[in-house]
């Protein structure tokens, strides 16, 4: 079977609106004063229906709608797309199908028409649990805002997780182990926990470049927030399934463990990427990162794609390891092996055992929990 079985197939559906620009993002997101809704879910259907002609009737597990802020699509035209891709592809059972929200009351009244539209889970970026913290993270709710939005979201759906984000300006780790207490204390099933990294290109880069970002935490207290969260959510039945998400058993985001178990997904919209594989051969794809130019290519070349590019087997592999390694599952050796053309060195594997940084049975290498906070050093190791 082709490799990408391993892992499944999912949709992901790009949506680049905001109604501001978070000064912490990178992800390609844009504001703008007027969106042609009807002009968007068009060229979306038209690129599930290009895909769907290239894949064929494989099982569809996921769809992903995330941005940007997707919350803010039309609910019609989420139904659209999801009957599409329904019509397109067979689905799993259990097709989960992901919307990304903020936690703003506009958006949570649409809550309910996304659920009859067949959105099943929804992502909630709240980011924090302060007023003055979310002031700083540039975010247009409240706290009261987004306790509110989270309740509609809970009596809506059967899935709902959020985000928080630590190591934030001026965070103290008793601060922060008092904020994911309360979070844990809210939540359902799944929570994304990240910590704060100051991007290029961001407005926290450019003031960080000028020493204007004042009051970070430096590497060990940050260090020391990111194994209080390992030890705070596992007592709360939440364990890490991969370094920054925590789920109760059965509750992962089963889109984000096909790019994790590196199987294919197909991405469309400005700035999306994907994993295609087709005739035996496994794709990268890209798309533009402005939307209006990504929206004029599907309408005057009937696809919103750059050129794709073949990924040999042994850059397959590496990304297979580096995705793997971050879950708690870990990865099949036998599998990197395979696509690699060749094995891990097993005299390197040994000493990261004994160092207690990874785990090895038979085939099976995960990271420990100390392995997952120095992944980098762990495949340099590895790889090099």
């Amino acid at each position: 079977m082709d490799d990408w079985q391993n892992g499944g197939f999912g949709l992901y559906v790009h949506w680049p609106f905001c109604q501001a620009k978070c000064p912490y993002c990178d992800f390609n997101s844009h504001f703008s004063a007027h969106v042609d809704q009807t002009a968007w879910a068009r060229a979306y259907l038209s690129e599930i229906d290009r895909i769907a002609a290239q894949t064929g009737p494989r099982v569809l597990n996921t769809i992903f709608f995330g941005g940007g802020t997707p919350s803010l699509m039309n609910p019609e035209s989420v139904a659209a797309i999801i009957d599409r891709a329904r019509a397109c592809w067979p689905v799993a059972n259990d097709l989960e199908i992901t919307l990304e929200a903020n936690p703003t009351s506009v958006e949570a009244g649409r809550f309910r028409a996304f659920a009859a539209g067949g959105v099943n889970r929804i992502s909630m970026g709240i980011q924090a649990l302060n007023d003055d913290d979310l002031t700083r993270l540039g975010r247009l709710h409240s706290v009261a805002e987004a306790r509110a939005a989270f309740d509609i979201a809970r009596k809506t759906f059967d899935r709902v997780s959020f985000d928080l984000i630590y190591a934030r300006q001026f965070q103290t780790l008793a601060a922060w182990q008092k904020e994911l207490s309360e979070a844990l204390s809210m939540a359902v099933d799944h929570l994304s926990l990240y910590q704060l990294t100051i991007e290029p290109g961001t407005a926290f880069g450019a003031r960080a470049a000028k020493g204007g970002l004042k009051g970070l935490p430096d590497d060990e207290i940050a260090a020391d927030m990111y194994l209080a969260t390992q030890e705070i959510c596992d007592r709360h039945g939440l364990p890490a399934y991969e370094v920054s998400n925590h789920a109760r058993p059965g509750a992962q985001s089963r889109h984000n463990l096909i790019y994790w178990r590196y199987g294919d997904y197909a991405g469309i919209g400005p700035g999306a990427h994907g994993r295609l594989t087709l005739g035996g051969q496994r794709w990268a794809t890209q798309t533009p990162l402005m939307p209006a130019i990504w929206l004029d290519q599907v309408g005057t070349l009937g696809h919103g794609e750059a050129p794709r590019e073949a990924i040999p087997p042994e850059e397959q592999a590496l990304e297979h390891i580096m995705m793997g390694l971050r879950l708690s599952e870990g990865l099949d050796i036998d599998r990197f092996a395979h696509l690699n053309g060749a094995p891990l060195p097993q005299s390197r594997i040994d000493t990261l055992v004994e160092h207690g940084l990874l785990r090895q049975a038979g085939a099976r290498l995960t990271a420990t929990p100390q392995g997952r906070a120095v992944l980098n050093g762990i495949l340099r190791e590895l790889l090099t």
